[in-house]
């Protein structure tokens, strides 16, 4: 089962707000509504953090972790590219993001949205299969891009003080005991492949993957590699948690956000 965080692709934000924390509580939501776990979750960027904070608050809830290029944060981030600095400074400033998101939007048909993200996104956007990104543009086209580049504004602005002031968000996820497998792109723009490096450091008991020439959507630039590293994972350090999820009523990997 895929999750749609708050006010992203076909979940509305409604009542509840698209912050880190908002997104962790739908997915807790999620998680009871199936009877609880403990389930494997997988989280690219900040689903990968969305993830690893469901795993820290409520452990019993999931077996294990595949993160993918997470957004985790980290005393020292490393290196990030001065276009991804220079749109989170415009997103975080109140006005000026929603400013400059608006005229964005009027510039833009959605296949323009969405080409301009895997150009970010991936090293080779034509690595991408072309069905996939077909349905992406026509889930674009469907979408309120209003309402979407809201729910991003106030997704960023979270993400940034949390990665400003990463302290209290380093000591929730000090203590993860879910067996882990970081895959990671060397070509990240968004998230440096240092500030994975440190993180599988801190825990030497997960897995780390590099993917060389991969930027930070794996799974959609080399789908076959992240399979493969995957499954190995399920095969072995991750069997573990793959016993503990088949044997659960909510039994399957829930890939978020």
């Amino acid at each position: 089962m895929a999750v749609d965080l708050v006010g992203h692709g076909l979940t509305p934000a409604g009542t509840r707000s698209p912050d880190i924390e908002g997104h962790r509580r739908l997915l807790s939501g999620i998680l009871a509504s199936l009877g609880g776990g403990p389930v494997i979750l997988m989280g690219n960027s900040m689903g990968g953090l969305v993830a690893a904070l469901q795993a820290a608050a409520e452990p019993d809830s999931v077996a294990g972790l595949i993160l993918i290029d997470p957004a985790l944060p980290t005393a020292r981030p490393g290196l990030i590219h001065p276009r991804v600095v220079a749109n989170f400074v415009l997103c975080a400033v109140p006005g000026l993001g929603e400013g400059y998101l608006t005229q964005r939007r009027r510039r833009t048909t959605a296949e323009h949205t969405v080409r301009r993200v895997l150009g970010t996104c991936c090293v080779d956007p034509s690595r991408v299969p072309v069905d996939v990104v077909d349905a992406h543009i026509e889930l674009t086209a469907r979408l309120d891009r209003a309402r979407g580049d809201e729910a991003y504004l106030r997704s960023a602005r979270s993400l940034s003080l949390m990665m400003a002031a990463p302290g209290s968000t380093m000591r929730r996820l000090a203590g993860l005991t879910p067996p882990t497998v970081l895959i990671h792109g060397a070509r990240d723009m968004l998230v440096p492949l240092s500030s994975a490096r440190r993180m599988a450091a801190d825990h030497p008991d997960w897995r780390f993957d590099i993917g060389t020439d991969i930027g930070h959507v794996p799974m959609l630039e080399a789908p076959a590699w992240t399979a493969a590293v995957i499954d190995d994972w399920l095969d072995h350090e991750g069997a573990a948690a793959a016993g503990r999820a088949s044997r659960a009523p909510a039994a399957e990997a829930d890939p978020v956000g």
